[in-house]
């Protein structure tokens, strides 16, 4: 007897009644075998279910991931069941796949769940329903009848084990006839599907109550495998715990990981999920206590309910990270941890960033990182100064002094991936790299270069032989290029998901960063961890400033007005634009050039402003090399068509470089050789960032640029040094020629932030919740029809949220709002706050439609105007463009599905059928309407013209750029010292020859007169001396410190470890000028050797040496 022999009295569920009834027998001697069972039957019972209800469509592929999350099947199979039919499969696949153990208590879940399933499917779909219920004893209690007579025990154990080959042999039978089975229930499609659909209304789902136990296996024990750990082999539950303040004096922790050695790795405290984790932050505190006295090492805490997880690693503030940490992770925090040196005293490798600035920004990220404990810097540095540079010697630093092991870069094109690979490999070419979008089979370096899209697929999908490679600890460092908000709102759930410090580096200037992305780093508005911009660089000189030609042309700023043209062109435009009715537009817009509309003298204006005033090369007889911005492929073409009429003389001078060529990078290497054509390079998009051209010489507008940010990238094309460039003279500046009012623009207003833009599928949901939002109200209520509208909504939308796969990292970033928007109950009462969560958490998730993407657009258009009518506004151009559409299909109505809606495409023409419409005619548009979009006329008509042009104006302009010298007070100051070396205060702090009174004020008249003020000193130093100042700055010369301690390092009687440790010294004064905080001796690299009472056993010597410190201090100071 088992809790499924209901099946057997329905010759229908046949198919998978069998393997159900020996999932439950086959418990007590195999439990593997019963969870393989149990995940079998319900595949059979699923695949039976698409046999018999027409409701079901078949997805591409028949695995049983597949089949559970079709939206169908997710509409037929509530959310709570759901949860169960999934812990099932994934319990399945790890006994039949991954080996690792499995408990009893776990395959008795899966059979209650099994159980709930199969009740479903019997009220559903069977003849004859009975109420029963799962009793988890059964078969314990039919062994207990047994248990006086041995043979009879024996018998039983054969009979199951023949049963359970008889199984083996019917699941290949059933796995093989899944189409015959589709084939002899056709003819029940109708019957069954009429059943279930009047019984599935009055069926009261089971209600999955989690509790703390539950919340475990169904969430957190599926977080530990996804991690690589092993139950019962390196993860422990209830592990007993001795000496807790309570009356027993013992705790029971909810989960212990453990290492290699035995020791304990974290400890994890578990809650339900509708548990705030804090609550168990104090409980999870005491059981660490605990641990590290019995290991002498304090365990990393874990505090989870399963949907949120907080960590604690003693090294910074309790924080939130997406999952568990692998046991890897783990042992590689520890490792780094016992070998964590100061970031206070570090020394920069100056053949990597030697320059100034580099310096300082990779000081003041340690600083952040080391005295202010953060986990996020953001560097602002003008293109061209060097970013890439600066972070590999920020990564050389953090990797000798123990930080990190494994370094993520990432940036938003294959090209800058490409070239941050290759400058790491040229600057530490003993670091093992990798490029994941070039290199599909080297996962394991310790430095991944990647696209954001690469990673997001690699994440899920890399494994080892450990298990999955990519885990939430596997990198210690992030730098993000070009970070900035829309970035990190596209890609949050890479930064959300690992749990790693982060660097990002911007080029755009630091007034211009959106409030938002300093929001990201956590850092003040317009104050980044470290900034160098382009005026800084320019006046240092390792930039290269530049002068901007501004230049009206009258159809660019005016478009093309008839009544302005010349009789010749008027005859031409009227034969050109006159319509069939005969008429004629009064002007074509501005923004119709060069986007349908191609004038050839435009183009030729432009070329010939810049062949005559650009910079050239070779004595003038060559134009420098230059970009031109073109507004998209067709205005390229016809710039290069142009440019081959107008200077035949100048054959593979210039050259289209975008997109739709192949082999592009070749044409930009290309162009990139400086004694190679071509000497210009028409771009679309393609040259806007990340190529390095020092020859540029000039650059075109011929597009508006709405994005600042993106536009001081554009400009950071030209600012690179290029000795010897202009016969013999290095380049000392660039053109910019203007054509579009950028400058202008941009003067005025600050442009347009980079939109954070939400995919077509993410942008309908949102709308379609705000509807539903919007719909609860009162007034709307009352009506039914919006009543079974909001419904019907709210089904097809929960249904969405459950398709989601809630095995993608993605996915489990949000898993407590993909739960929560999955059960329609939760729709009931939606608040304001709702809409936002829906944006921010689950509108990204939702997965593509299949269909027509004009029928989707259609979709949003539809929604926006609804919800735009629920606020009670017009949302005119949407209307507008509602009537365009409808007109579109009306020119094309021979075809026989928009001739069958003439009807309503004539009242939203020609009457005010639009105007009075409210939400119910709305959707009568959306539903009749959508599916043919797909036929609107695709409008290719293109004009090419050549109407005469003229220039309006042509400004020559300085760059005006902005300087903040007080912000930039440090950078100078540190710049004049490093440059004036021979300056006798200089020369003597730098020698160790001691200071006078003299030397002070020199010094006072350097830094509190010339660089800035004594105010601008304080402001950034305090009252530190001067002296000391400028020495921490040159540091002091080798042979100078040599002979300040002359007497130890040629003293015959100092041991082996005496003299390293002397030698130590002396190198730590000559890269910091100084040692004033002596418990640096109490780290690497002094401590190799032991301590400085293990090393001088006679204090005597010690105490000489420590006064030969003072003296070297001391004369940095006026005497």
């Amino acid at each position: 007897m088992t809790n499924f022999d209901f099946l057997k009295a329905e010759e229908k569920f046949s198919s998978f009644a069998d393997v159900t009834i020996s999932a439950e027998r086959i418990l007590p001697i195999d439990v593997s075998a019963s969870i393989i069972n149990c995940r079998r039957a319900m595949e059979f019972a699923v695949k039976w279910m698409y046999s018999v209800d027409s409701s079901l469509v078949m997805p591409w592929d028949d695995k049983l991931v597949s089949l559970m999350s079709t939206e169908e099947f997710r509409d037929v199979v509530d959310n709570s069941l759901w949860i169960r039919m999934d812990f099932i499969r994934k319990m399945g696949n790890n006994a039949a796949h991954t080996g690792k153990k499995v408990t009893k208590d776990q395959a008795l879940l899966c059979l209650e769940n099994l159980f709930i399933f199969m009740d479903f499917l019997s009220y559903c779909y069977g003849d004859h329903y009975e109420e029963r219920k799962f009793d988890p004893e059964l078969q314990d209690k039919r062994r207990a009848k047994l248990a006086s007579a041995a043979e009879k025990r024996k018998q039983e154990t054969q009979e199951l084990k023949s049963l359970q080959e008889q199984m083996r042999e019917h699941a290949k039978e059933q796995e093989a006839r899944f189409e015959e089975l589709i084939k002899e229930n056709a003819a029940l499609k109708e019957e069954l599907t009429a059943r279930r659909e009047e019984q599935q209304q009055t069926y009261v789902p089971k209600p999955l109550d989690i509790s703390e136990y539950k919340t475990r296996k169904i969430y957190i024990d599926s977080m530990l495998e996804d991690a690589g750990w092993i139950e019962g082999q390196n993860w422990v539950n209830e592990v007993e715990l001795k000496g807790m303040p309570n009356s027993s004096g013992v705790g029971y922790a909810d989960y212990v990981l453990y290492g290699d050695d035995g020791r304990a790795l974290a400890v994890i405290e578990a809650k339900r999920t509708c548990v705030d984790v804090a609550k168990g932050r104090q409980q999870a505190k005491l059981y660490a206590d605990i641990l590290e006295k019995k290991y002498g090492r304090r365990p990393v805490i874990f505090l989870t309910n399963g949907f949120e997880t907080r960590i604690q690693d003693s090294l910074y503030p309790e924080r939130r990270c997406s999952v568990i940490y692998s046991k890897r992770d783990l042992e590689k925090l520890f490792n780094l941890q016992a070998m964590r040196s100061s970031l206070s005293y570090v020394v920069i490798d100056k053949n990597i960033a030697g320059r100034y600035y580099q310096e300082a920004a990779i000081k003041a990220v340690c600083d952040s990182f080391g005295k202010k404990n953060r986990r996020k810097a953001l560097l602002v540095m003008a293109t061209g100064s060097g970013k890439t540079r600066t972070v590999i010697a920020l990564v050389k630093v953090l990797q000798e002094q123990g930080w990190i092991r494994d370094v993520l870069f990432l940036a938003d094109r294959n090209s800058l991936v490409t070239q941050a690979k290759r400058s790491f490999v040229n600057l530490i070419p003993d670091l093992s790299v990798t490029n994941l979008v070039e290199e599909k089979d080297n996962y394991t370096a310790h430095c991944v270069f990647s696209t954001y899209q690469t990673m997001m697929n690699c994440i899920d999908t890399v494994e080892d032989d450990q298990g999955k490679l990519f885990t939430c600890g596997h990198f210690d460092l992030i730098i993000c290029d070009e970070a900035h908000r829309s970035i990190y709102n596209k890609y949050r759930d890479i930064f959300n998901y690992f749990d790693a410090p982060l660097v990002g580096l911007t080029a755009t200037p630091k007034d211009e960063i959106d409030k938002n992305t300093y929001e990201i780093f956590e850092l003040e508005n317009g104050v980044p961890t470290y900034g160098y911009d382009l005026a800084q660089a320019v006046q240092d000189g390792y930039l290269v400033d530049f002068m901007s030609v501004e230049t009206q042309l009258k159809f660019i700023e005016q478009g093309i007005v008839y009544d302005d043209l010349s009789e010749e062109d008027k005859q031409i435009y009227e034969d050109t634009f006159e319509d069939e009715n005969g008429e004629l537009p009064e002007a074509i817009a501005s923004s119709a050039l060069n986007e349908w509309i191609f004038n050839e003298d435009t183009i030729r204006e432009v070329l010939h402003i810049l062949l005559k005033h650009g910079l050239k090369v070779d004595y003038g007889a060559k134009l420098g090399k230059t970009i031109i911005f073109a507004k998209n492929h067709n205005h390229a073409g016809k710039i290069l068509e142009v440019f081959n009429e107008e200077y035949p003389h100048l054959p593979g001078c210039a050259k289209v470089i975008d997109n739709y060529m192949t082999y592009a990078q070749s044409a930009i290497d290309e162009f990139s050789e400086p004694q190679k054509l071509p000497q210009i390079a028409i771009s679309v998009d393609m040259l806007d960032t990340g190529i390095d051209v020092p020859e540029i010489l000039n650059l075109v507008f011929f597009k508006k640029v709405m994005s600042k940010a993106k536009f001081w990238q554009m400009i950071g094309r030209g600012t690179r040094l290029c000795p010897g460039l202009v016969d013999g003279e290095d380049k000392n500046k660039f053109y910019i020629f203007d054509f579009c009012g950028n400058f202008e623009f941009f003067r005025v207003n600050k442009g347009k932030p980079t939109a954070n833009m939400i995919a077509l599928q993410g942008s309908i949901f949102n709308l379609e919740f705000q509807i539903v939002y919007k719909l609860q109200d009162l007034k709307y209520q009352q009506e039914k029809r919006l009543r079974a509208y909001r419904d019907a909504l709210v089904e097809h939308m929960s249904g969405k949220v459950q398709e989601l796969n809630r095995e993608n990292f993605a996915v489990r970033q949000h898993l407590k709002y993909v739960e929560l928007y999955a059960n329609k109950d939760n729709y009931k009462a939606l608040t304001y706050e709702d809409t936002l969560l829906v944006r921010e958490e689950l509108a990204p998730l939702i997965e593509p439609e299949t269909e027509e993407a004009s029928a989707l657009r259609f979709d949003a258009l539809m929604y926006g105007i609804e919800l735009a009518y629920l606020v009670g506004k017009k949302y005119s151009r949407a209307r507008h463009e509602l009537v365009t559409k409808a007109s579109g299909i009306a020119s094309v109505a021979n075809i026989p599905e928009i001739m069958a809606q003439s009807e309503l495409i004539e009242k939203i023409l020609h009457t005010d059928y639009v105007e009075n419409a409210g939400i119910h005619e709305f959707e009568i548009v959306r539903e009749n309407l959508r599916d043919l979009m797909k036929y609107l006329p695709k409008k290719k008509v293109r004009y090419d013209t050549d109407f005469d042009d003229q220039i309006l104006s042509m400004d020559w302009k300085e760059s005006e750029l902005e300087n903040d010298d007080l912000k930039n007070y440090k950078a100078k100051a540190e710049y004049y010292i490093r440059q004036h070396p021979d300056h006798l205060a200089i020369y003597k702090l730098k020698n160790n020859i001691p200071m006078t009174g003299t030397d002070v004020k020199a010094l006072e008249e350097i830094l509190w007169s010339e660089v800035g003020t004594k105010e601008d000193y304080e402001a950034e130093y305090g009252s530190k001396p001067l002296g000391e100042f400028v020495r921490e700055i040159v540091g002091l010369d080798m042979n100078a410190a040599k002979k300040a301690f002359a007497e130890y390092l040629n003293d015959t009687t100092l041991d082996s470890r005496q003299i390293y440790f002397v030698n130590q010294i002396v190198e730590y004064i000559v890269h910091n000028g100084m040692m004033k905080d002596l418990s640096v001796l109490q780290e690497a690299p002094f401590n190799a050797m032991g301590s400085v009472v293990e090393v001088f056993t006679d204090l005597s010597v010690w105490m000489g040496i420590r006064s030969a410190i003072e003296r070297v201090n001391a004369n940095a100071l006026a005497a």
